[in-house]
């Protein structure tokens, strides 16, 4: 599991959370407007926060007290998957960096926000993206980020719990690789 970082600093700024909620008259209110900072993450290089977790799907979070960002996740060896609901976070990776190559048992809907990203799969391919908003939809394989600069990328993942996934009837795990084979990048 290697990362290689420019240390540049990160110049992103923090994430902006707004948290609606209703008054005891069932009008629509603002809860909680607050940043979130992004954490070190177990890599040089790589930050990220918790935005909100549900621990149920559907979910029982429209009118109550509770942070979904303080929820622990449960599922999954990673410890990105909620088992049952969902976890929406935010990721800001280092210009040269790579985040390691992983599945998870999940469909994850990936919004760009911020720089350039490359997905890097398993069978070598690579896609460049690189429009804000851009969307990459995870469906249980193996991937990888690379940033290719030149400054920090953001992006935003809702990780949704899903059955493993499986092909020709093998049920593919859970985990990290630590190798990432050669790629040539496509747009």
């Amino acid at each position: 599991m290697m990362a290689t970082a420019n240390n540049d600093s990160n110049h992103l700024p923090p994430l902006r959370r707004i948290i609606t909620g209703h008054t005891p008259d069932g009008l629509g209110t603002i809860q909680s407007d607050a940043v979130i900072h992004g954490e070190e993450a177990f890599l040089e290089g790589i930050r990220s926060g918790a935005v909100w977790t549900t621990d149920s799907t559907p979910s029982k979070d429209t009118n109550n007290d509770v942070d979904g960002a303080k929820r622990t996740v449960t599922g999954g060896p990673l410890g990105l998957v909620m088992l049952n609901g969902t976890n929406l976070r935010f990721t800001d990776l280092a210009p040269g960096t790579t985040a390691p190559m992983h599945r998870t048992s999940s469909v994850d809907y990936n919004i760009l926000i911020s720089g350039k990203l490359i997905l890097v799969t398993d069978d070598g391919s690579a896609t460049l993206i690189e429009h804000p908003g851009d969307v990459v939809v995870q469906r249980g394989n193996m991937h990888a980020w690379i940033n290719p600069g030149p400054g920090w990328t953001r992006w935003v993942s809702v990780l949704v719990d899903a059955e493993p996934a499986s092909v020709n009837g093998k049920v593919l795990s859970e985990g990290w690789l630590t190798t990432l084979s050669n790629h040539t990048v496509s747009k």
